[in-house]
């Protein structure tokens, strides 16, 4: 995913100390309950859709920005699903960052899921239980989507 602006502009005074970024995501499902997943280019893992809220942008304005951009998909949040803080991630040019992650479950009501910019490999629907490998943190979320289970917050479970 490209670096935002306003993160390139902490890194020039920051340098590679670890920053504590807030991060969004979405489990989106589609009528037919499919999830809406993207290859990343820069793993070329497939992953949930997520993204960096843009300074004042609410998590929620910034998800549905964030899967459009990405997948050409329109989308409505729903509802939270879980709150995480992420462990610290160390990319290969040295820079660290913690994620506090916000995962939606968004429903999708428009377009036609493609490549929309240069973060994905592909994008495409999937049964839930026909996914791809994926990460344990996108299976926990879309499971959690798919059960329909309350909001969870890491550290104290179901509310």
């Amino acid at each position: 995913m490209p670096t935002p602006d306003f993160i390139r502009d902490l890194r020039a005074t920051a340098g590679q100390q670890l920053l504590w970024i807030p991060g969004v995501s979405a489990v989106v499902l589609d009528p037919e309950g499919r999830v809406l997943l993207g290859r990343r280019s820069d793993s070329g893992e497939w992953a949930i859709i997520g993204g960096i809220p843009d300074p004042g942008e609410q998590p929620a304005s910034a998800i549905v920005r964030e899967v459009y951009e990405e997948t050409a998909v329109h989308c409505v949040a729903e509802r939270v699903l879980v709150v995480e803080a992420l462990a610290p991630v160390t990319y290969p040019n040295g820079d660290q960052c913690q994620y506090m992650d916000v995962c939606f479950l968004c429903r999708a009501v428009g377009g036609e899921a493609c490549v929309n910019d240069d973060e994905s490999l592909e994008v495409g629907w999937f049964e839930p239980d026909a996914l791809p490998p994926l990460q344990e943190f996108a299976v926990r979320r879309i499971k959690h989507a798919v059960e329909g289970g309350a909001t969870w917050f890491e550290g104290i479970g179901q509310s």
